[in-house]
């Protein structure tokens, strides 16, 4: 309990808390600047990593949607072109199209029925546009605290410099 009240100051100070916490800043060494600065730098780069993952998956995960929709509409025993990897396929027939496998992860797959297969699909892409959400949200912020201490290192640094 007392991290969830630690938690919900701190967003509370960070909703207002720019200014604060630039004038924060500008009492640290040009040291302290530059560490904070590559830290938030290197915390933005991770997150907007972790979102193109998750922008992927679910890019992903909205074509399997798609391809259940139209595997749904087919009927047992039609021609289809089955893909082996991204760039071949093989021939095959729809054995029964109200059953499919669904990868779960690692190598596991479940058969599902076909609106199985849909929903699980759809909740994933849910839980992704989530996350998505929130580390976007915490890759803002981040990003906010590098420009400030940017911009106290670059006062800083004015400062130091001798006057011609």
């Amino acid at each position: 309990m007392a991290s969830g009240s630690r938690g919900a100051a701190a967003g509370a100070g960070a909703a207002g808390g720019g200014m604060a916490r630039l004038q924060e800043m500008r009492k640290m060494s040009i040291d302290q600047l530059r560490s904070i600065k590559e830290q938030t730098d290197l915390e933005v780069n991770l997150l907007q990593d972790s979102l193109t993952k998750i922008r992927t998956a679910a890019t992903r995960l909205e074509a399997a949607s798609s391809a259940l929709n139209e595997l749904s509409l087919r009927p047992q025993g039609k021609k289809i072109l089955v893909p082996l990897t991204a760039s071949l396929y093989v021939p095959g027939y729809i054995d029964d199209s109200e059953k499919v496998l669904v990868d779960v992860g690692t190598g596991y797959f479940i058969e599902k029925t076909m609106a199985e297969g849909k929903d699980y699909c759809e909740r994933k892409v849910n839980l992704l546009k989530s996350n998505f959400d929130e580390l976007l949200e915490m890759a803002n912020k981040k990003k906010s605290i590098a420009d400030e201490a940017g911009m106290a290192l670059q006062a800083k640094l004015r400062q130091s410099s001798p006057s011609t």
